[in-house]
């Protein structure tokens, strides 16, 4: 899986920055009890919730390769349905359909 050129670039111009980022994330995930898949799915669902184009994409292309079913991926995206609305659903469904395409 091949970063996305914006995060390349802010980790050529900020090496500190971006190393400290990726440390947190690490130190979050250690933080609790849930495991990988759990987490996994926490996050596509975060992403989900704010629209983030990028986050459903990314954390799609990464539960994908961790051997998530697209399906798995959808129904993730519609139990937000009744907190964030339809039209939400509908690009997250989409953005997951694209990732999905991809990687066939």
């Amino acid at each position: 899986m091949s970063l996305p050129k914006p995060y390349t670039d802010f980790k050529e111009y900020f090496p500190e920055l971006a190393q400290a980022f990726e440390k947190l994330g690490v130190l979050c995930k250690d933080a609790g009890p849930l495991d990988a898949r759990s987490a996994r799915l926490v996050k596509l669902g975060m992403a989900v919730a704010t629209g983030s184009r990028g986050g459903i994409k990314s954390q799609a292309r990464r539960a994908l390769g961790e051997g998530f079913t697209v399906d798995e991926l959808r129904h993730a995206a519609v139990l937000a349905l009744p907190s964030i609305g339809f039209a939400p659903i509908i690009a997250a469904i989409g953005w997951i359909n694209e990732v999905a395409g991809e990687a066939a």
